[in-house]
């Protein structure tokens, strides 16, 4: 699973799952506790300053472009932004340049919902199917008690991502398409009992937006939220923000080294990833969030009571031992609320979220108390950078003892790749590299059937065997042998960082019974799921 990604998808962190890459955090403890190493512990830390600090950041984690936005009792300290949009381009990254902000989308659903609930249209522990007849889990029990707070709450037993693959890489599938296939994807927990970040349930509460509202997910989040509060730069679609002259585009590391990818649209997840903002609008929106749901005009966009419970803890999180360099960042508290995740850090509560797409990762964090807002949006796909950097900003305006977050977060990632290098290499020399695949090559050819994703086929085209998902027309890829009956898919889309292993059983006569895979390197984004999907021949007609 991509670290990074759950890093920022749930950003609640670093702290709280074991490091891989870069969807969906990190705090720290006491002065004490922030002694690492001895040659940490010996070197001076910097002096804060936020301009030298972010380029610092840019260059030590390879990231093309930064916007930061900061408040403070309700004002607005700096919404600017560092480097460039595109590499290749000197167009500046500024306070207006756009950047996807993925699953920060999930703050905006839940406050939609929050003012259907203040305007009585529906409770938070109302039945879904009560507002979307039709909709079902694969466990009947499940379909009928799961409530429009469980869809916001992470705890409905899917497994980490599971089904994303219906919404990721960009597909062919619909909204209503996504929605409908819940049915078929088993459970990895039972109903409400763990923690799983997902996204599939926040498409549905998306829906349920825009069936009550009469209009789509983009018009109501913009007449709700971004007209009255004046957000005029947010857009809520990819599409939207490319047209654009001030934005950012996506960059995705290819063979180590930052490049330029193409968009990721995902207008089929809207609910769960929609919103393209920049900093001067974030500023806006955590002001309001912060102010009792009171816009800067006065207007009471949320009620004081929803935004209580937005914020109140509903699923606890499991809070794991960081890497002995990072012990500071250990929380006393993690929990799930309602579009915003929770945990405390130096005797204060945050409230904040991550946003991890194709070529793009974000973070929002809050400090209610301190009336303290932190937004940070990159182009790139490095978790690492902002939680250097927002800690580093915490610490300033806590007023506590610094580290030298930038130095302990390059050093933390250069050994968390290493050790996957090395991981992926014992598990290479391991292999039975001279054993041969059971059949002939052309016998693992054909059309494969997931109950929930449906029909990915293999063929072979000019002398290659290539696999084509049905509905994703950019996961395709060519096969290599790995070992025995496993080969390994390569996809051509080489920034996916995602190549994965496939492996196929056979029955006792000799054909294919069913195709398994999953990905080869821990540092693959969790929503690449390959491991949720059990493949069987199709049956001719």
């Amino acid at each position: 699973m991509n670290i990074a990604r759950l890093l920022t998808a749930s950003a609640i962190a670093l702290a709280l799952v074991p490091l891989g890459a870069g969807a969906q955090a990190v705090p720290a403890v006491a002065a004490a506790t922030i002694a690492t190493t001895a040659a940490t512990a010996a070197a001076p830390v910097p002096a804060y300053n936020l301009d030298a600090d972010v380029r610092l950041a840019l260059k030590t984690f390879d990231v093309p472009g930064i916007a930061i936005a900061i408040v403070k009792d309700g004002k607005v300290v700096t919404t600017r932004g560092y480097g460039v949009r595109k590499l290749g381009d000197p167009a500046p990254v500024d306070g207006k340049t756009l950047f996807e902000v993925a699953s920060n989308s999930k703050g905006f659903t839940a406050a939609a919902l929050a003012m259907l609930v203040d305007e009585g249209k529906l409770k938070w522990d109302d039945p879904v199917s009560m507002h979307l007849p039709g909709f079902q889990m694969y466990d009947s029990y499940v379909t009928g008690v799961m409530t429009i707070r469980d869809l916001l709450t992470h705890r409905s037993g899917l497994g980490l991502g599971a089904g994303d693959l219906l919404w990721w890489p960009s597909t062919a599938f619909s909204t209503d398409e996504i929605i409908a296939k819940l049915r078929y994807i088993k459970p990895a927990t039972s109903f409400r009992n763990s923690y799983a970040y997902d996204n599939l349930l926040y498409i549905v509460a998306g829906k349920i937006i825009a069936e009550k509202d009469g209009k789509t997910w983009g018009q109501s989040i913009h007449d709700r939220i971004l007209a009255p509060l004046g957000m005029t730069g947010t857009r809520t679609s990819v599409e939207a923000m490319l047209a654009t002259d001030n934005h950012a585009a996506p960059h995705s590391k290819i063979d180590g080294k930052a490049a330029v990818v193409k968009p990721m649209p995902v207008p089929n997840a809207v609910g769960a990833v929609g919103i393209d903002t920049n900093a001067e609008d974030l500023a806006r929106w955590m002001n309001t969030l912060m102010n009792d749901g009171r816009s800067p005009d006065g207007k009471q966009l949320v009620s004081a009571k929803q935004i209580a419970e937005l914020w109140s803890e509903q699923t606890p999180m499991r809070i794991r031992d960081p890497k002995p360099a990072l012990a500071a960042t250990k929380p006393n508290f993690a929990a799930y609320g309602l579009g915003f995740s929770l945990r405390d850090y130096k005797g204060r509560k945050l409230v904040m979220h991550g946003g991890a797409l194709q070529g793009f990762y974000s973070t929002v964090m809050m400090v209610p108390e301190e009336k303290l807002g932190i937004a940070i949006l990159t182009n790139a796909e490095n978790g690492p950078v902002m939680a250097a950097l927002y800690w580093r900003i915490l610490d300033q305006y806590l007023n506590v003892p610094a580290s030298d977050w930038i130095k302990l977060y390059a050093d933390q990632e250069a050994a968390s790749h290493q050790e996957e290098a090395q991981r992926q290499a014992k598990a290479t020399t391991a292999r039975a590299a001279q054993s041969q695949p059971s059949l002939p090559l052309a016998a693992y050819d054909g059309e494969y059937e997931d109950a929930w994703y449906g029909v990915a086929s293999i063929g072979e085209e000019n002398g290659k065997r290539i696999m084509r998902f049905s509905r994703t027309p950019d996961l395709t890829g060519e096969l290599e042998h790995f070992q025995h009956d496993t080969f390994i898919v390569r996809w051509k889309e080489r920034n996916f960082n995602a190549d994965a292993y496939v492996t196929f059983s056979l029955n006792p006569d000799g054909s294919i019974e069913r195709m398994k895979m999953a990905p080869i390197s821990t540092e693959t984004d969790f929503s690449y799921d390959f491991q949720d999907l059990l493949f069987v021949p199709k049956a001719k007609k």
